[in-house]
C-alpha cells in the first residue's frame, strides 16, 4: 500500500514539474525572454579557461546552477523537465527523497559565480523541486577574467564570456585598465580583434616590416584609433542620443562605414585624425528620429515573417525561400545591432 502511494506521489509530482515548465516557458516567450538553460558548448566556443582545477566535494546553491554540458534542452532554466522520456529517472530520484534514500553528488564545472551540470541533470530538477537550496556536487573550476553571474541572462553571459576572451587575448584590462570597451551585441570581440589584427599589421608596414608584438598593437590600437572616436563622442554628446548603446559600439558603427564616410569628406583615412568627421557624420544620419526608427525596425522581422507564411499560403513554392526583406530606416549596425558583419583591416 505505502509503494502504491509512493507510486502515485511521484507520478504526480512529475505531472506537476512538466505543467509548470510549460506555463514558465509560455510566460517567456509571450515575453520575448530565452528560457533555456545555457548550453555549456556555447559559453566554451567563446572562452578559453585560462585554467581549471578540481575543486572537491562541495555544497553548491542549487540557484547557481544555469546550464548544462549536453542536455540544455531538457530543462528550462529552473530545471523543470520539458521531455515525457524523462519521467523514469525523475520519478526515480523523486522516489529515492520519498524513501530517505541518500544520492550521489552531482558532477558540476564552474565557470565564475555559474554552474553547468555534467552529470545528475534529474537529481538538480528533483531537488530544486522540493525547495532544496544547496546540493552536494563534485566540483572542477575554470577560471576566466571577467565575473559571471548566475542573475543574467544567457546572452549576458555569452557576452561576457567573449569579453573575457578578449581580455585573455589582449591584456587590455592590465594595459589600460580603465578602459570600457563593452559592446551590446555577440560576436562584436571577434570583429574588434580583426581591427587590432590590421592595425599591428599597419604598424609593421609603417616601421619597415620591424614586429610589432600583440602589446604594442593593443596599445597603439586603444590610444590612437579607439579613443579618438569615443572621446570625440562623448564631447559631443551622442551617448544622450542613444541611451541603450556603448562608446564601444558608436567606435564599431565610424569603423563599419569608414570607407563611405572617407569618400563623402575627402579626408585621411587614418581614422584617429578623422574622429571628428566619423562622429559629426553619425550624428547627422542618425537625427532625433533615429530612436523612432530603430523601435520600427524591430517591427520589421517579425512582420516580414508574417508576409513569407501568408504567401507561402496562397502560392505554395515547390523551392526556395520567399523571405520578405523590408528597408531598415537606419543603419544596420544600429538598426540591428546583433548582425554580424565581416571587418576590415583597420589602417
Amino acid at each position: 500500500m505505502k509503494d502504491l502511494i509512493t507510486t502515485r506521489q511521484v507520478t504526480d509530482d512529475f505531472a506537476s514539474a512538466r505543467r509548470k515548465a510549460f506555463l514558465y516557458d509560455i510566460l517567456a516567450s509571450l515575453g520575448g525572454r530565452p528560457h533555456d538553460l545555457v548550453p555549456y558548448h556555447e559559453l566554451r566556443r567563446r572562452v578559453s579557461p585560462e585554467r581549471e582545477g578540481y575543486r572537491g566535494q562541495r555544497a553548491v546553491p542549487i540557484g547557481q546552477i544555469v546550464g548544462s554540458m549536453d542536455r540544455s534542452r531538457d530543462f528550462n532554466r529552473e530545471f523543470l523537465p520539458r521531455r515525457r522520456h524523462s519521467a523514469g529517472r525523475w520519478q526515480s530520484v523523486d522516489r529515492a527523497h520519498y524513501q530517505g534514500r541518500e544520492l550521489p553528488p552531482v558532477e558540476l564545472y564552474r565557470i565564475g559565480d555559474v554552474y553547468f551540470v555534467k552529470d545528475g541533470h534529474h537529481r538538480v530538477s528533483v531537488a530544486r523541486e522540493r525547495g532544496q537550496e544547496l546540493i552536494d556536487a563534485e566540483v572542477i573550476e575554470g577560471h576566466i577574467r571577467a565575473p559571471l553571474f548566475a542573475t543574467m541572462r544567457p546572452e549576458a553571459l555569452l557576452l561576457q564570456a567573449e569579453y573575457a576572451e578578449f581580455l585573455h587575448r589582449s591584456d587590455l584590462d592590465r594595459l589600460r585598465p580603465d578602459h570600457d570597451v563593452r559592446p551590446t551585441a555577440l560576436g562584436r570581440y571577434d570583429e574588434i580583434w580583426e581591427h587590432i589584427e590590421g592595425h599591428r599589421r599597419w604598424l609593421e608596414e609603417e616601421f619597415e616590416c620591424r614586429p610589432v608584438d600583440t602589446r604594442e598593437a593593443v596599445e597603439r590600437w586603444y590610444d590612437r584609433v579607439y579613443l579618438p572616436i569615443v572621446t570625440v563622442a562623448r564631447e559631443r554628446g551622442v551617448m544622450d542620443g542613444f541611451p541603450d548603446l556603448t562608446e564601444a559600439d558608436v567606435y564599431l558603427w565610424a569603423m563599419r562605414y569608414r570607407e563611405e564616410l572617407y569618400d563623402q569628406y575627402r579626408r585621411t583615412r587614418e581614422p584617429w585624425a578623422g574622429a571628428t568627421e566619423h562622429v559629426e557624420a553619425m550624428q547627422a544620419r542618425l537625427g532625433p528620429r533615429a530612436r523612432l526608427a530603430a523601435g520600427l525596425d524591430r517591427l520589421r522581422r517579425p512582420l516580414a515573417a508574417l508576409v513569407t507564411r501568408h504567401r507561402a499560403t496562397e502560392n505554395p513554392a515547390p523551392a526556395a525561400d520567399t523571405a520578405v526583406a523590408l528597408p531598415s530606416p537606419i543603419p544596420a549596425p544600429l538598426a540591428t545591432p546583433a548582425a554580424t558583419t565581416g571587418a576590415a583591416p583597420v589602417p
